[in-house]
């Protein structure tokens, strides 16, 4: 018994105030009973009740969090509540957003209250616990947010308790190439400093940091005043060359990305496309158009022109050029040796005045010159070397070219150009003998000869033929093939001839053998004769003459066997 105490009001009202103290979570489901008796003839009258609390949750807990997370990965995370009363809602936030992307399970053993009955939902009730699953995928700006998971009473405000998790968040490197602050980047020129910075966010920190010019890495080079600072990138006295496009990349280890591309423009007076002096040549009143190229950024907005010999400088006109783009043409014409000389061009436009002019060196000028001394050098069956001395040039620059030509049509078979020398190697002489059978008359193009030109700008010499080279496709002359026919002789064939050149060697010494055998017997017999007839006088001089004759033959025929 807790109170025994009642009031009697009017009537016979009789009425009994419980009044409990401290309610405990332990108090849920307890049975209160409140019984009247007024004698003890009757059985007391009781009414009973079962008392239900709303109750906070006891604890809530994010269950085997990850760590770290990988940017743009998706993950499946679960909090649980225990002790709530009825059931706790789960609601997730990402710092203070929330996130909607969960399933939620509740289990908890069903009581008094709900009847013996399950909710029809998807919430299985089962011990007093709800679970709720996150899905959710972290991007780069998560790194370092607290994902909070949160219970909450839905019967009474205020009822609720959370827990936060902070998440670390790793990806490749972020980054982003900008030009230095205090640079425009429309008025750079040359001379001028220029410094980039390469801005990096990544987890976990880069370790590595390069810097790239049109796809090529550049390397710290005080000398050649390119200077790598950290993040920073100086480039001290930039010239044209340093024009292109930038980049930086960055690694960690999750990867590497490289930043955005920054075009760099650096302005520049006008250059001289080429570095060289170029060689005009030219007849008397021949009319010229002489192009003077600049390369310029911005392009030029004006060109100059002086012409110079050795007596005088002189200004050239304006009506006598005018301007392309990057181009100024001259319309000039020599007349008298006074006009042969020094052209110089330069241009100017919003950066400066070009520093060194264009020179372009009038002379008269004439067709080449014929070769000579033309000669053949280490001809074989397959090729043939043809060497040549030059002749005056013209005033021109000049090269060389080779023709084998047909001498019966004049069709051109064969060329060579040397811009050096007159020197040719024709090589695959028997396809040129034996050129057309496949397509025209062969005996319509042989036999075959070789000219040789000197070309300047102003045209090609006469023609020289080479002498001692002909080619033509027969048996009797085969010039530079024949020199080698007996290369295609058969190993057979060469036995053979062989065999019977000894045979007749043999055959030629056994007769002379013969004959010398033949005459040493005679000069016997008469050397007997002479002894048998000395006594009988000296005047018998046709014996000595014999003697004597056969003596130098006998001489001789020895000589010649020793």
């Amino acid at each position: 018994m807790v109170d025994e105490q009642y009031e009697h009001n009017s009537g016979d009202v009789i009425e009994n105030r419980l009044l409990w103290p401290a309610i405990q979570r332990s108090d849920l489901n307890s049975i209160f009973t409140c019984q009247a008796t007024n004698t003890l003839l009757v059985e007391p009258k009781e009414s009973s009740f079962v008392l239900d609390l709303h109750l906070k949750p006891l604890s809530v807990k994010i269950m085997n969090p990850q760590t770290p997370l990988v940017a743009d990965r998706r993950y499946e995370i679960s909090c649980e509540s225990v002790g709530s009363r009825p059931n706790a809602i789960i609601t997730w936030y990402k710092g203070k957003r929330q996130l909607r992307r969960a399933k939620v399970s509740i289990e908890n053993h069903p009581g008094p209250a709900l009847g013996g009955r399950l909710p029809q939902s998807e919430e299985e009730i089962l011990n007093n616990t709800t679970r709720s699953e996150l899905s959710f995928v972290p991007t780069t700006e998560d790194d370092g947010k607290l994902i909070t998971c949160r219970a909450e009473n839905p019967n009474v405000t205020g009822l609720f308790l959370e827990t936060s998790w902070k998440i670390e968040v790793v990806y490749p490197p972020i980054v982003s190439l900008r030009l230095g602050s205090t640079l425009s980047a429309d008025d750079i020129k040359e001379g001028d400093d220029v410094y980039f910075e390469c801005h990096v966010q990544a987890n976990p920190p880069w370790r590595k940091l390069h810097w790239l010019h049109d796809g090529v890495m550049i390397t710290h080079n005080a000398s050649a005043r390119v200077i790598r600072s950290n993040q920073s990138l100086v480039l001290q006295k930039v010239t044209r060359n340093s024009s292109g496009n930038y980049s930086c990349s960055a690694i960690n280890a999750e990867g590497e990305t490289v930043s955005n591309q920054l075009a760099l423009r650096v302005k520049y007076a006008p250059v001289c496309a080429t570095d060289r002096i170029i060689i005009v040549g030219a007849f008397r009143s021949e009319s010229l158009q002489i192009p003077c190229e600049v390369h310029a950024d911005p392009p030029p907005r004006q060109f100059n022109w002086k012409f110079n010999n050795s007596g005088e400088t002189l200004k050239i006109g304006k009506e006598r050029y005018v301007k392309n783009g990057s181009v100024s043409l001259l319309q000039y014409m020599p007349v008298s040796d006074q006009d042969y000389g020094t052209l110089t061009c330069w241009g100017q436009n919003e950066v400066g005045t070009q520093d060194w002019p264009c020179f372009f060196q009038v002379v008269l000028a004439g067709l080449p010159s014929v070769v000579k001394n033309c000669s053949i050098n280490n001809q074989t069956q397959h090729s043939v070397e043809v060497q040549c001395l030059p002749g005056y040039d013209g005033g021109l620059p000049q090269i060389f070219i080779l023709e084998v030509i047909s001498s019966r049509t004049g069709r051109v078979r064969y060329n060579v150009t040397n811009p050096d020398e007159p020197y040719f190697l024709v090589e695959s002489l028997e396809n040129l003998i034996h050129y057309g059978g496949a397509y025209d008359d062969i005996g319509d193009d042989n036999p075959l000869k070789a000219i040789i030109y000197a070309v300047n700008q102003k045209g090609r010499s006469q023609g020289i033929v080479v002498k001692d080279f002909y080619l033509e496709n027969s048996v009797e002359n085969r010039a530079v093939l024949t020199s080698n026919s007996l290369d295609s002789i058969s190993p057979i064939l060469f036995g053979v001839l062989l065999t019977l050149l000894v045979l007749c060697f043999v055959i030629f010494v056994r007769v002379y053998y013969i004959k010398a055998t033949a005459t040493s017997t005679t000069i016997t017999n008469v050397s007997n004769d002479l002894v048998s007839n000395s006594k009988q006088g000296n005047n018998k001089q046709d014996s000595l003459a014999k003697v004597s004759k056969a003596a130098k033959f006998s001489t001789g025929y020895i000589t010649w066997r020793w």
